[in-house]
């Protein structure tokens, strides 16, 4: 008698489909929810880019985050203000410059304003104030026309700088180091290509380029879609029935704008770092730890309670760029003890643990936080920070980010609301906002939005302990303009040089002996180097798996 075969060989048929359904659904092709196909040419299939390490701008060092004890001098306070009590926090991975940003690097912004936007007012206010080195008593005129621009001073820290410069500059950084990144790799039109144009002899961006803009690049305009320069590498546009304008519709080939999803830009925006990730940085405690425990404290970056190096062959010499004491700024002639009179170049003496240099000594450095006494006390342990001002770009009634003169820098305002508004709620402040048909969606008519006012206090600087301004200028000169300093520098004493220790100044002043470095957030896993350290070994995945 002939036997059926059809159940048995549709359940090998159904076997085998789920087998390779399970293979599929584990890849990075094929949706592990619903099975659906990534990057397919139809609408509703999401386009995924490749995982991708993280690659921070040039310049920084990534520092894996962790716990410490931050604040305390470790040594006697000698303000009696009790300015730095002890508290254990924790700090995320992020990035942070090997060094101290120098003449050059503030030179090449300096050059950039001048030739790019041709902003003669933004140049007048990035300069930094070199009459910060005039003293009445003393003679260092020479220092005021030579430092900043003499070659001989092109690797030093640049001092000069107030607090609002340095958070500018981190903001320019931001936008000429991802237009680099997006010109090498085509997806702006390429520098040949971008230099024709500036020179009014644009002749296009070449195969499926629209418009070669020549405007100062601004991330957060391309992201909003108003830098319109498509290169020959830009994204394409997988789904045939979306338009992107260029070229023609149907072709397959239609490029779009990068986005933040495609992994192509720096991981964060460069900023000052908060005082907590900078004290964490300079103390480098990863060099004394060992399986979750730090065996021990430090004083300085260094190991050791002085200030002198004992090794063999450098036995003697100071490990920073510091005043040893009352009239002694650099040693004896013939051997002088730290090699540096007034700042050193942002690479003398030996890195921390961490590969950053100077910190300690040769400039103090501004952080991104505002300075209250007892911020210590009433701040979060995670990622601690006091200085919040919450702001957004502003928006036009057409949905353009307002920008600022020749600068194309987005004009902040103060955020409205601290959570995302539902639509029934967005619908009720505009009061012509329909729900819209799937066919003809409804368009917001602008002209009768009402003036929003702010649902929240945007300024979360003051909280738990608002400033008091009857007081500023009398007994104290604390306010919400005061910003932290860190870290000593040439013309401090020893006692600065711990990390711990906390200055503070009013925000738009500046001085020879603040520089500053920038920082940058890290995304994705805070462990570094997974190899150095045991770690659990995933078992095959069970999807799918039938007993």
């Amino acid at each position: 008698m002939r036997k059926n075969t059809l159940p048995v060989l549709a359940a090998c048929i159904a076997l085998t489909m789920a087998v390779s359904s399970c293979k599929k659904s584990g890849s990075a092709g094929v949706s592990k929810k619903t099975g659906a196909a990534y990057n397919a040419k139809r609408a509703g299939s999401l386009q995924v880019s490749k995982k991708v390490k993280p690659t921070p701008g040039p310049g920084l060092v990534h520092i894996e985050g962790g716990t410490f004890v931050m604040g305390g001098s470790n040594i006697d306070d000698i303000g009696f203000d009790y300015a730095a009590p002890k508290r254990r926090v924790t700090v995320a991975t992020f990035y942070m410059d090997e060094t101290e940003v120098a003449n050059i690097d503030w030179l090449e912004y300096l050059n950039w304003i001048r030739e790019v936007p041709q902003d003669p007012r933004w140049y007048y206010e990035a300069l930094p104030d070199t009459l910060v080195w005039r003293s009445p008593l003393a003679y260092n005129e020479p220092y005021v026309n030579n430092y900043l621009r003499h070659p001989a001073y092109q690797e030093y820290p640049v001092v000069g700088v107030t607090w609002e410069q340095a958070v500018a500059y981190c903001d320019w950084r931001t936008n000429v180091v991802n237009e680099n990144l997006l010109r090498n790799k085509n997806i702006l039109s390429d520098w040949k290509t971008y230099s024709t144009a500036k020179g009014g002899n644009a002749k296009g961006g070449g195969k499926g380029t629209n418009t070669v803009s020549t405007e100062p690049f601004s991330l957060d305009l391309y992201l909003n879609g108003q830098y319109e320069d498509k290169g020959k590498g830009a994204p394409k546009v997988l789904n045939p029935t979306a338009s992107a304008g260029t070229p023609a519709k149907g072709k397959g080939n239609e490029q779009r704008y990068a986005r933040i999803e495609d992994g192509v830009f720096t991981p964060g925006r460069y900023r000052l770092p908060t005082e907590a990730e900078w004290e964490y940085a300079a103390l480098a405690l990863i060099g004394t730890a060992n399986n979750n425990i730090v065996n021990n404290n430090k004083i300085y970056p260094w190991y050791g309670l002085g200030i002198r190096s004992a090794q063999k062959n450098t036995r003697g010499l100071i490990y920073a760029n510091f005043k040893r004491g009352e009239g002694d700024n650099m040693g004896v002639a013939g051997y002088l003890n730290d090699g540096a009179d007034i700042t050193a170049p942002v690479k003398a003496y030996m890195p921390n643990d961490f590969g950053l240099y100077n910190m300690a000594g040769n400039v103090s450095e501004w952080v991104y936080d505002t300075y209250r006494q007892a911020s210590f006390d009433k701040v979060e342990d995670f990622n601690p920070f006091r200085g919040n001002d919450f702001k957004n770009n502003e928006y036009d009634t057409n949905g353009q980010i307002v920008t600022l003169g020749k600068s194309n820098m987005p004009v902040k305002v103060d955020a409205h609301s601290g959570k995302k508004d539902p639509y029934a709620k967005l619908a009720s402040k505009y009061g012509n906002i329909t729900e819209p048909s799937p066919s003809t969606p409804t368009a917001i008519d602008t002209t009768k939005m009402p003036v929003l006012k702010p649902t929240f206090d945007a300024d979360q600087r003051g909280y738990l302990d608002p400033q008091n301004l009857d007081l500023y200028g009398k007994i104290t000169l604390v306010n919400d303009r005061s910003k932290v300093y860190k870290g000593g520098s040439w013309n401090d004493r020893a006692y600065w040089l711990n990390p711990g220790t906390r200055r503070y100044l009013d925000q738009g002043e500046a001085s020879a002996e603040i520089g500053f470095r920038c920082a940058m957030s890290s995304v994705g896993d805070p462990q570094i180097n997974k190899k150095s350290t045991p770690q659990f070994k995933q078992p095959k995945s069970r999807v799918g798996f039938k007993k």
